[in-house]
């Protein structure tokens, strides 16, 4: 990876932008707050940031993340010398704001997913990181910036969100290794993983506790879904964010091999989140466009919600699990 050459292009950039997929997490959020903070601190450039969609009030603690943009908050027209995606496993994840990805002098592309394509002029892509933040904390190491507590807190925020508070498989000792370095820079383990994990609303706790009961078992109960509609979030008055999390509780009964969830969207097509404990989800997944990693996966399927689920269902039967 051409540190170097990363040190050189954001010393040499008057405007850069930051990017975060859409429907942002932790990862994407955190990454993105991460490299605006570093790059102020090492370089004295204000950054300007865009989330695709809007942001979980979970995260309204991240530093700088009130500096976020929305798309509609960005002058579209406008040239930047530098883009920067961070965790966005493809292009297409960005959305209409692809036209400020293409149209800059030059891009860089941070990530984890092993289904990236390396689509930027600079790629820093590690499949075997636990997540876009780690790779961060490996990058800022090497290019010798300095990590401030603010950056500490973004990169430690993005690294817990996406290995589940250090329970999923892709947790190794370098995860550990780069999580105590954060900490020893200053960051409090119990008050993050409080305001991430125990700040639902409850509204999302009934939603949740809505769409689960209603869930569908089938093959001796190995495989766990729920289909959400619009008239359910409506019922509920439940945003994008009342769904994080809601496959991974499905994942967690004792018999489930494969869990999803199916989310009807405005325009017709259906959202499908993938979690697994064995199967390679994201393999099914990238049948239909999408991808992620081996046990955590999503795509997007252009049919209603029964046809979708009819198709996912038939991708996962031809597997053993």
């Amino acid at each position: 990876m051409d540190y170097s050459k990363l040190n050189d292009i954001i010393k040499s950039s008057k405007n850069i932008l930051i990017m975060s997929h859409v429907n942002p997490d932790g990862d994407t959020l955190g990454s993105m707050c991460a490299l605006y903070s570093v790059i102020l601190e090492n370089f004295k450039k204000k950054c300007d940031m865009l989330a695709i969609s809007k942001i979980p009030s979970i995260y309204s603690y991240l530093p700088a993340v009130q500096e976020v943009k929305q798309q509609d908050d960005i002058d579209k027209s406008r040239i930047y010398d530098l883009v920067i995606n961070v965790d966005v496993a493809s292009i297409d994840r960005i959305c209409d704001s692809r036209i400020l990805f293409d149209k800059a002098k030059f891009t860089i592309n941070f990530d984890h997913h092993k289904t990236n394509n390396a689509y930027a002029n600079l790629n820093f892509i590690n499949p075997d990181a636990s997540s876009t933040g780690e790779i961060l904390f490996d990058c800022f190491n090497k290019t010798g910036w300095k990590i401030n507590l603010n950056t500490a807190i973004c990169l430690y925020t993005a690294i817990l969100t996406d290995t589940g508070s250090f329970r999923f498989d892709n947790t190794k000792p370098s995860t550990f290794e780069a999580s105590a370095k954060l900490v020893e820079i200053g960051v409090q383990p119990s008050d993050i993983y409080k305001k991430i994990y125990e700040s639902d609303s409850k509204t999302l706790v009934m939603f949740q506790a809505y769409c689960i009961s209603k869930a569908n078992f089938l093959d001796d109960d190995k495989i766990a879904y729920t289909v959400v509609y619009k008239k359910d979030m409506e019922k509920f008055s439940a945003g994008d964010d009342c769904m994080e999390g809601l496959t991974e509780k499905l994942r967690a009964i004792v018999t489930t091999r494969i869990a999803f969830t199916a989310k009807e969207m405005k325009s017709g097509h259906t959202k499908i989140s993938m979690r697994s404990k064995f199967a390679d989800v994201a393999e099914i997944c990238e049948i239909f466009s999408g991808g992620g990693h081996k046990f955590a996966a999503g795509c997007t399927i252009k049919a209603p919600a029964e046809e979708a689920v009819t198709k996912i269902l038939r991708e996962i039967k031809k597997r053993k699990i």
